[in-house]
């Protein structure tokens, strides 16, 4: 509703601009613009940038951002514009896969929480308090030396760290759904108990879990690009965002621009995905609540 029509139904015009302001976000909208040009970067590199980001140019090395190289070029000839393009389908898949492999474990780990009675919930929570008092990149540290270096590797090791707190999520509105009315009544009409979780229990469960995850995307994108650059993830010359970093630290009083701009990438990616997660968040939770 724009201010004039909220005028012609009746509403004061300050109110009307209060309402338009609660209603249009620009943070939110600037959020979403740029998660687009993420997600089109990741999607379609090519249209950004048309070369190939392992090719090398040893003549034109640490040149400074200019007409012809935007961001400049890297300690090989490397133009980083490209690789900062086409090293966002590597950080996003590896933030967007961990978050879904994380969600799958935490659906089956939740349900059995919540569905095996009170000894099993009991050492299936233990379990996830156990993993939820590591930090966070402790724990993927952890795991990426049993499941190994590589792109897997910290996928899986982010996943891991991500499952736990989505289990207790999982959980507690498993719960909380297993004691309702329409639940009750399908135990009483002899329902098979695998039915009525497929059919009640799970749809009633992933609404809230999928919402979490768009808030903690960004973490899991910025955790598996901590790990890259530790060494652990994708490994050179992959262009991805954490591994650029490592090789640009060596640069810094020289090429400045090696590592600044995959930073700034990976730090307004996180921020996008946050804003624009949270605000699903805070727009569920108050349909939830009215």
């Amino acid at each position: 509703m724009s201010v004039e029509q909220a005028v012609r139904a009746g509403v004061p015009v300050a109110a009307a601009g209060r309402v338009l302001r609660r209603r249009v976000r620009p943070g939110v909208l600037a959020a979403a613009v740029l998660l687009g040009l993420i997600l089109l970067a990741a999607l379609a590199p090519s249209l950004l940038a048309g070369g190939s980001p392992t090719d090398t140019d040893p003549v034109h090395a640490l040149q400074a951002p200019g007409g012809s190289h935007w961001f400049g070029t890297d300690q090989l000839g490397r133009d980083v514009f490209t690789r900062v393009v086409h090293g966002t389908r590597y950080s996003l898949a590896i933030g967007a896969a961990a978050t879904g492999a994380g969600v799958g474990l935490a659906v089956v780990w939740g349900l059995a929480a919540a569905l095996s009675g009170r000894f099993g919930d009991a050492v299936l929570m233990r379990a996830a308090d156990a993993l939820l008092a590591l930090p966070g990149l402790l724990l993927a540290l952890m795991v990426v030396l049993i499941a190994g270096k590589g792109v897997l590797g910290t996928t899986i090791a982010v996943a891991v760290g991500t499952a736990p707190g989505f289990a207790r999520v999982v959980r507690a509105q498993a719960l909380v759904v297993r004691r309702s009315g329409y639940v009750e009544s399908a135990v009483a009409l002899g329902v098979p108990r695998p039915l009525i979780v497929l059919r009640h229990v799970l749809p009633n469960t992933l609404g809230p879990l999928l919402v979490l995850a768009t808030v903690t995307l960004g973490a899991s994108i910025s955790t598996g690009a901590a790990l890259s650059y530790l060494g652990l993830g994708a490994q050179p010359p992959t262009p991805e965002w954490g591994a650029m970093l490592t090789e640009g630290q060596g640069f810094l009083d020289q090429a400045w621009w090696i590592a600044l701009f995959p930073g700034l990438l990976l730090v307004g990616t996180v921020l996008a995905v946050t804003v624009v997660g949270r605000h699903a968040q805070a727009r569920a939770e108050g349909r939830a609540a009215s």
